[in-house]
């Protein structure tokens, strides 16, 4: 770990030696149109197979961050480098590809509600040209994984929150993309719930898949001690391999 002087502030950063890098997030900053600022002059870099979270409390700059990996919205300023693509250098006909190495679950679930938990998870790999043989290949490995293989004909009324969650982790991980993005994924969810998605996500993580976590789950970040990034007023000011909260 060292730490950097920038702006007048001390960073401290984590850097993993002879790991390659699968996310830099150089100099950025996002002002929205309003003024406020939702990243100012961040710098970042996570390294292949970690699992990283990042926590904040609302307004701190988590989901900004999500968001500019995702290219939903653009920086104003600095690069953001994800998978080895430059985010800025992308065209609209290259985002499938760039999206195809990424897996991404919201808080808010956002299944299919007409189609079964099967047909939710089989579409991921459809949008993407997987062939028919291939589908029924993955779809019940990768629901056997998250334990829903008795749900497989469900749809999503017929699902608790968890099992919800649990379809959106297999839509996102069916892919077997490298990089796992989590947008406060258990912010719907009970205590007991929750624990049993970040036991998943843990296992994920241990099966190769980089997990970054943008979370206000206190209790959950200090249990589980991953490195842990604290965002406040859109400005890193933590960075810490084995963390949580109470590390702010």
């Amino acid at each position: 770990m060292i730490f950097q002087l920038a702006n007048g502030r001390i960073d401290m950063v984590c850097i993993t030696k002879g790991a390659s890098r699968i996310i830099t997030v150089e100099n950025v900053t996002k002002v929205y149109e309003n003024a406020s600022k939702g990243l100012d002059s961040v710098s970042l870099s996570i390294t292949q197979g970690e699992f990283v979270f990042i926590v904040g409390s609302s307004g701190s700059g988590k989901t900004t961050l999500v968001r500019l990996l995702l290219k939903e919205i653009e920086p104003n300023y600095g690069k953001l480098i994800v998978n080895g693509e430059d985010l800025s250098q992308l065209t609209s006909k290259q985002m499938p590809y760039y999206r195809r190495r990424m897996g991404v679950v919201f808080q808010d679930f956002r299944l299919l509600s007409n189609k079964t938990v099967y047909d939710n998870v089989a579409f991921a790999m459809q949008i993407l040209g997987a062939s028919s043989r291939d589908i029924r290949r993955s779809v019940p490995s990768v629901l056997a994984l998250v334990g829903l293989s008795r749900k497989a004909k469900s749809y999503p009324n017929q699902l608790s929150g968890g099992e919800q969650q649990r379809t959106a982790l297999a839509r996102a991980i069916v892919n077997k993309p490298p990089l796992l993005l989590a947008d406060e994924p258990t912010g719907n969810l009970d205590p007991d719930t929750s624990w049993e998605i970040m036991t998943l996500l843990e296992d994920i993580n241990n099966r190769g898949t980089t997990v970054v976590v943008a979370t206000h789950a206190k209790e959950i970040v200090d249990e589980m001690q991953k490195r842990v990034v604290t965002l406040r007023g859109g400005v890193v000011i933590g960075d810490i391999k084995k963390g949580g909260y109470s590390s702010e």
